[in-house]
């Protein structure tokens, strides 16, 4: 296998635009819905659509959530050899409101019962079994000692990282990225996880951690810093209307890798990823409206039966 996400998987309710915030008691409603499935998904169809042979590494219950995504993955060419079943519920729900260019999110996690196995043991076994070129995953302190062996069986991973696992435990963020091959963060991911005030500074001080650094910029592209200088990669940007930024950034990595494993340059790799995020930012749903019988229908459709 050419590469794994590990990550938990979600049925996401995105609805878009949300001209304001709901206040107790209140009720609004928007022009457009859709049904997504989560970044860990997001990422693995990306890669599958770069070409990649990709698996996704997650637990899958007796729940609509983990039936949406194994429909869906099956369609999109992800293999779920990697991944779990249980029976239990296990995929998170969320409910995603995009307004003025940010998101807000209400979201439930099943809780796991205490005598069932940690789920990086899992993938460690996944991991130890598939022995892929790459893998993606967030940063954390769970998953060191899975980066170590990684690392140690030749995997090359690709990190990511958000605002809260940076405020929980900064430190276990950066040996995650000495482990890793490319950490992708936002600039604020990396200004708060350096504590710099600057982008520029902010570089600076993640030099040192040994990988190689892709920071996302949204509408301005990436930069790719590298031993022999820092590049600002612009090609590949779209200039769209953005509906929904959950998920761009898996995207963005998903399609990276892929293309990496097609042998391109950081540099090209990284343009095609910012075509990848760019039209994920335009659409509901990272990955796209999920078509799943009985829960969606094309909006064209919902105009003419009057709902």
């Amino acid at each position: 296998m050419d590469v794994i996400s590990f990550g938990s998987v979600f049925l996401e309710f995105v609805f878009w635009p949300v001209r304001q915030l709901p206040k107790p008691g209140e009720e609004i409603f928007t022009d457009e819905f859709a049904i997504s499935c989560g970044g860990a998904v997001t990422s693995a169809t990306a890669a599958a659509q770069a070409g990649a042979r990709a698996g996704l590494c997650t637990l899958l219950g007796d729940d609509l959530g983990s039936s949406v995504v194994a429909e869906f993955c099956a369609r999109e060419g992800v293999d779920l050899s990697p991944s779990t079943w249980v029976h239990r519920r296990t995929a998170g729900i969320s409910v995603v409101l995009n307004f003025d260019g940010d998101r807000a999110f209400v979201t439930h996690l099943p809780r796991r019962p205490a005598a069932e196995p940690g789920e990086i043991g899992r993938w460690r076994e996944v991991l130890r079994r598939e022995r892929p070129a790459w893998c993606y995953l967030h940063a954390g302190p769970r998953v060191i000692d899975l980066l170590r062996e990684a690392r140690e069986l030749g995997t090359r991973a690709v990190v990511d990282v958000n605002l809260e696992e940076v405020d929980q435990d900064p430190e276990a963020i950066v040996e995650c990225v000495r482990l890793a091959e490319v950490f992708v963060p936002n600039q604020e991911e990396l200004r708060r996880l350096t504590g710099q005030d600057t982008l520029e500074g902010a570089v600076a001080s993640a030099a040192g951690w040994g990988s190689r650094l892709v920071v996302k910029l949204g509408a301005d592209g990436a930069l790719v810093a590298a031993p022999d200088g820092v590049t600002q990669v612009r090609e590949g940007v779209q200039q769209v209307e953005v509906r929904d930024l959950t998920g761009a950034g898996d995207a963005f990595a998903g399609t990276m890798i892929g293309a990496l494993l097609r042998g391109a340059p950081l540099t090209e790799a990284v343009a095609q990823a910012n075509a990848a995020g760019s039209a994920a930012a335009s659409r509901l749903g990272a990955v796209g409206e999920v078509k799943v019988a009985g829960l969606s229908m094309p909006a064209a459709e919902a105009q003419e039966s009057g709902r």
